[in-house]
C-alpha cells in the first residue's frame, strides 16, 4: 500500500507503531509533549489517516485506533519518494552526496556493503 504521510501524519503513525491499540486521549497524551496536540488536531490527523486507509478503528467506545499500513512499507514508499524527488531517483548521486558530506560512519559502511554484497550474491 503506498501512501504519502506528512510529518506530523508520521509522528502519530510512530505512537501506533509503537503501542497499538490506542484512544484518542492516549494519543493526545503521548503526543502533546512533542507536538502541543490537542485532542481536535488527533482527531483531525486521525480522520485524514483513515482517509488515506492508513489507520482504522475498532467501533468501540472510546474508539481503539491500530495501523493499517506496516511500517516497513511506509518507511520503504517515503524512501522511493525521496530518492525520486530530490535525486531523480538516482542512489550512486545521493550516497555520492553522503559521502561528500562525510555523513557516514565507519558502522554504516560496513552496513553498506554488507547489503551491496547481498545484493551481489542474489544477482
Amino acid at each position: 500500500m503506498k501512501v504519502n504521510l506528512s510529518d506530523g501524519e508520521w509522528k502519530l503513525m510512530n505512537k501506533l507503531w509503537q503501542g497499538a491499540p490506542l484512544t484518542i486521549t492516549q494519543l493526545t497524551a503521548a503526543l502533546h509533549s512533542e507536538t502541543g496536540w490537542g485532542k481536535h488536531t488527533v482527531i483531525t490527523m486521525l480522520s485524514r489517516l483513515e482517509g488515506k486507509g492508513a489507520v482504522e478503528h475498532d467501533g468501540g467506545s472510546p474508539k481503539h485506533y491500530s495501523p493499517k499500513l506496516n511500517q516497513e512499507d511506509a518507511a520503504r514508499s517515503e524512501t522511493r519518494s525521496f530518492l525520486d524527488k530530490v535525486y531523480g531517483g538516482r542512489l550512486g548521486l545521493m550516497m555520492s552526496a553522503m559521502v561528500d558530506s562525510r555523513a557516514l560512519t565507519q558502522q554504516d559502511i560496513d552496513e553498506l556493503t554488507a547489503i551491496l554484497e547481498s545484493a551481489k550474491e542474489g544477482n
